[in-house]
């Protein structure tokens, strides 16, 4: 694995670098491509192999058997994340936007609320508003430079109407990992307004040094006829692409309500995705994950020691994903401006913390999945675009 290996992906259809123009007007020939949350590395070999085995066989007809991959889950989650899983258990699902979609279905009805702890992730938002229910955003606070939840203020918003709440953990875009004892704080709110929890942890296997994550399965047993649990190879294995993800419920009732919704919706997977989760929840993608998050730990070090050094600038401490949250408010200028910066000047294309949620608003996030001279160059580009703080 080499993930120093600079990869051309212009001209791939690829969003992350085609689309940039397009949507930032930075230009794919001078610019980098620091938003869609994929990386710029090649997936493990092992999952080559099992895509390259599917291309030989040259018959790509409907998918019948899946116990492998369910078989592959459950050994995953057991071995890397020590949570015992039954394959009866598990959905395969279009990507987690799409079981989140499908959850929405589900257990809601139009109008219903769904609470989000923003800012977070910006695809819950958009397909909650799609589905004509309500976003109900209870803000993060910000304590020593990390997010941290407030409940008696969120119980304060409550009215009732709330059916539904999305916990992003690991969290998209701060990178904090949850402590057991907020996780357990979740689950109490969630009781106390008769809430069914939708635990999106597709970036479970994106912890770095020091962090621990802790399955929200594994917090309180007394919520799990209340428990969606959504996790997905794509971020950890670069196979977004593949469109998999795995919704596994405990519950019967729920897994009842869950399964007709899939039936009657016509949904089904795809044999490439099954074979590359398959190939990806195994001891090489084990080893190669390993070998990632090690890097991802420096890249984010390199990162954010060059942007907490410019005036004005501050960067979240990651301890987990490969995501950086930057903080421009210290620079006294408009959202309109620092973007504008960032944007013309850098010709780095970012996210916009206003597409996350209340609080995200004097924030752009990073994409720090490439290779670490790319990093120094972003690090050298916003330091020049924001040289005049010096």
């Amino acid at each position: 694995m080499n993930f120093d290996e600079i990869i051309d992906r212009r001209g791939t259809l690829c969003a992350k670098w085609d689309k940039m123009e397009q949507i930032f007007g930075v230009s794919a020939d001078d610019g980098l491509a620091m938003w869609v949350a994929d990386m710029d590395f090649r997936s493990p070999q092992c999952i080559s192999d099992a895509v390259r085995a599917l291309a030989d066989d040259g018959v790509y007809g409907y998918l019948g058997v899946d116990a492998p991959y369910r078989d592959a889950i459950c050994w995953w989650m057991e071995n890397r994340h020590g949570w015992a899983v039954d394959p009866s258990w598990i959905f395969a699902t279009h990507g987690l936007v799409n079981g989140v979609a499908l959850c929405l279905n589900a257990f809601t009805a139009p109008g219903d609320g769904v609470v989000l702890f923003t800012p977070v992730y910006h695809a819950f938002a958009r397909v909650i508003a799609a589905a004509g229910r309500e976003v109900v955003e209870c803000p993060l606070a910000v304590e020593g430079g990390r997010y941290e939840m407030d409940f008696s203020a969120y119980d304060a918003q409550m009215t009732g109407a709330e059916k539904v709440v999305i916990l992003c953990s690991p969290h998209n875009p701060g990178g904090r990992v949850w402590t057991r004892d907020e996780l357990q704080g979740v689950a109490d709110f969630a009781k106390r307004h008769d809430l069914i929890i939708l635990s999106d942890e597709i970036h479970h296997d994106l912890v770095l040094a020091g962090a621990k994550h802790i399955p929200m399965a594994l917090v309180d047993m007394s919520v799990k006829d209340r428990l969606v649990m959504l996790t997905a190879p794509s971020k950890t294995f670069n196979i977004a692409g593949s469109h998999t993800g795995n919704v596994i419920i405990e519950d019967a009732d729920l897994r009842a309500r869950f399964a007709d919704t899939m039936a009657a919706l016509g949904i089904s997977p795809n044999m490439f995705g099954i074979q590359m989760t398959t190939a990806a929840y195994s001891p090489e993608g084990a080893e190669w994950v390993d070998a990632l998050t090690a890097y991802l730990a420096e890249n984010q070090r390199v990162f954010n020691a060059g942007v907490n050094a410019i005036p004005g600038l501050s960067a979240m401490a990651l301890e987990a994903t490969y995501l950086a949250w930057v903080d421009f408010s210290g620079t006294g200028m408009a959202p309109e401006e620092f973007t504008r910066r960032v944007e013309q000047d850098a010709k780095i294309a970012a996210n916009l913390g206003t597409t996350f949620g209340t609080g995200g608003e004097a924030f752009l996030r990073f994409n720090l999945g490439m290779p670490r001279t790319r990093i120094h160059d972003a690090v050298a580009r916003l330091e020049k675009a924001f040289g005049d703080l010096q």
